[in-house]
């Protein structure tokens, strides 16, 4: 049966027009509309600073060990009369610790002993001596004769000389004594640990009832801190940045249990002994800072700046805005020089700033990126520092609230309309 021919001209007008409906809505799809991402250039305070962890250290700590072996029997008492623990404050000579001084003493007493005996065995020896001397005059008195035979005078002469070598053993033997108890009773004093400054006990490694052995290496017992007004802050820098660094350059760091409270800081020290860990080199920056507030404990760790440069009332752009470039398509034709040439090849205004970087070198040109329409269009500019989220610049392009290009972003064209879950269904249930 054939339609009429109306009716067929109408079917296949509309078959057209889903075609071509069809067509258009891929096309769109395939060409989403895009825009630029746009922030202003601002005045402001910069400061260009090197990040870097460390750990906040007392300025002087001493390891207070054992040189005798024993038993902790107690503890002393800290400047408030209570038991010697942790943060306990000290006097110098304060007790911290007695060891079982027992066999100690019983050796002190029989060093003791042995000085008393060494200077009782020195008065035998003087008393033979002076009756051998008394000998000896006689014999000398009398000589080799019918009276006095030469064995007798020989025998008188020989006990003289061994008498007065005697008394010479016999003082020998004092001082020989007399060493052995100062060694006793400096082995006995050892067993009462003391402290050797005024500070405060950061560890105590040892309970009561604990047997100490000393050895080559004398075994710690207490950790003093001499100052807690006055810390360090030992921080790790790498080898690329310790060019930049030098003794006296203001530091400022944060910890976290004080967050938003930025403390300050100057270099002390650079410790040349650098350190190696999987091919990198680090070197440690000894940070004084005063604690007088008391704030800062042992051990915190510390996020630290430090400062390179400041500059005051400069302007400031995004770190984006200097990194992005556009393709040739979206500069104006008398532009296309620029995106073409060389200066493509710096990525516009340099490569991604790092964060903390040194100071740009003088005289370090690059470009911003203006919306010029739908185009952008180039400023030129000189790059100066970076804080790593933003970088100071210079140039007559540039003014205070200038919109630069940051990147792009991607617009939903009519045609994703098409993929909408929400987007009207055609016939036979297709989208």
């Amino acid at each position: 049966m054939k339609l009429p021919r109306k009716r067929s001209a109408i079917i296949a007008l509309g078959a057209a027009c889903i075609i071509a409906a069809v067509l258009l809505m891929m096309k769109c799809s395939s060409k989403p509309a895009s825009s630029f991402s746009t922030a202003s250039v601002t005045r402001g305070d910069l400061t260009a600073a090197i990040s870097a962890t460390g750990t906040v250290e007392p300025e002087d700590v001493i390891d207070v060990g054992a040189q005798v072996a024993g038993r902790i029997v107690f503890f002393g008492k800290d400047k408030n009369g209570k038991e010697i623990d942790y943060g306990s404050e000290v006097e110098d000579g304060t007790v911290l610790a007695q060891i079982d001084d027992a066999l100690y003493a019983a050796d002190a007493e029989q060093a003791r002993a042995s000085a008393i005996r060494a200077q009782a065995d020195l008065g035998q020896m003087q008393a033979k001596l002076y009756q051998a001397e008394r000998d000896w005059e006689r014999a000398k008195k009398l000589g080799p004769s019918d009276a006095l035979s030469q064995s007798d005078y020989d025998a008188a002469k020989s006990a003289f000389d061994v008498a007065q070598a005697n008394v010479a053993v016999g003082k020998a033997a004092i001082l020989q004594a007399q060493a052995t108890l100062k060694r006793a009773e400096q082995n006995l004093g050892y067993c009462t640990i003391k402290s050797p400054v005024k500070g405060v006990v950061i560890d105590r490694r040892v309970n009561i009832g604990q047997t100490v052995v000393s050895s080559l290496n004398a075994p710690s017992l207490f950790l003093l801190a001499l100052d807690l007004k006055r810390m360090q802050v030992w921080v790790s820098v790498n080898e690329a940045d310790i060019g930049s660094i030098h003794n006296g350059q203001p530091v400022s760091f944060t910890v976290d249990t004080y967050p938003g409270q930025v403390f300050r800081g100057e270099v002390g020290k650079i410790r040349l002994n650098a350190t190696m860990t999987q091919n990198v080199v680090t070197y440690t920056i000894e940070v004084i800072t005063d604690n007088t507030d008391g704030k800062l404990l042992p051990y915190l760790t510390a996020n630290v700046q430090f400062e390179l440069s400041r500059s005051t009332g400069v302007l400031l752009v995004p770190n984006a805005a200097l990194r992005w470039f556009p393709q040739a398509a979206q500069v104006d034709p008398q532009y296309k020089n620029i995106v073409e040439g060389p200066a493509r090849g710096n990525g516009g205004a340099g490569a991604e700033q790092k964060p903390a970087a040194q100071p740009a070198a003088k005289g370090r040109q690059g470009y911003l990126w203006v919306r010029d329409g739908n185009l952008a269009k180039p400023a030129k500019v000189a790059i100066g520092p970076s804080d790593g989220t933003v970088t100071e610049v210079q140039g007559d392009e540039v003014k205070e609230g200038l919109e630069v290009i940051t990147g792009e972003q991607v617009q939903a064209s009519a045609g994703d309309a098409s993929r909408s879950p929400f987007a009207p269904t055609m016939p036979g249930g297709r989208r």
